[in-house]
């Protein structure tokens, strides 16, 4: 028997279908080797950041702020945080310079102090055990702060002198 114009017989149809879908069962097997090759590289995250933003929202111009970010060491070997660096001078970290313990938490103490006003996003960067790094981001918006103390108030006088 003679299917079409490719003038194949049955027999030669059937192994033709068991190549293709032998060819077909490989290349599932080998995507989903390496869809779990990928998935076991996002596992094993050393340094995990509790948070990676946070919004200071609005704070007075002049008047630094401060925020503590939480990491913690989910590897095996400790970490040593080699740098906490920022995209501005207005920005201040500070970090223990001592290793993290396996299973350990540590801080890094982000500060703010604004000399202009209005919104403003931030990165900093965290570099660990080398070459490995981090990063968290920090925003707000800043308001001019008024110059001086505020104006005497007359109703306020008035109700010392009669309380007195």
């Amino acid at each position: 028997m003679h299917f079409g114009i490719f003038n194949l017989n049955l027999k030669q149809i059937l192994q033709m279908s068991k190549i293709y879908f032998l060819v077909l069962a490989l290349l599932t097997i080998t995507s989903l080797q390496a869809q779990k090759a990928t998935d076991d590289k996002l596992v094993k995250e050393d340094l995990v950041l509790k948070e990676t933003f946070y919004d200071f929202g609005k704070i007075p111009q002049s008047k630094p702020v401060y925020h503590e970010f939480v990491i913690v060491n989910e590897g095996k070997e400790p970490l040593k945080l080699n740098s906490v660096t920022a995209t501005c001078g207005c920005t201040t970290p500070e970090w223990s310079r001592e290793p993290i313990a396996p299973g350990s938490r540590a801080l890094i103490k982000e500060g703010f102090n604004a000399a202009a006003e209005g919104a403003f996003e931030k990165y900093v960067n965290i570099t660990y055990n080398g070459d490995k790094t981090k990063v968290f981001t920090i925003k707000g918006n800043v308001w001019k702060a008024p110059v001086g103390s505020a104006p005497s108030n007359a109703s306020i006088q008035f109700l010392k002198q009669i309380n007195q």
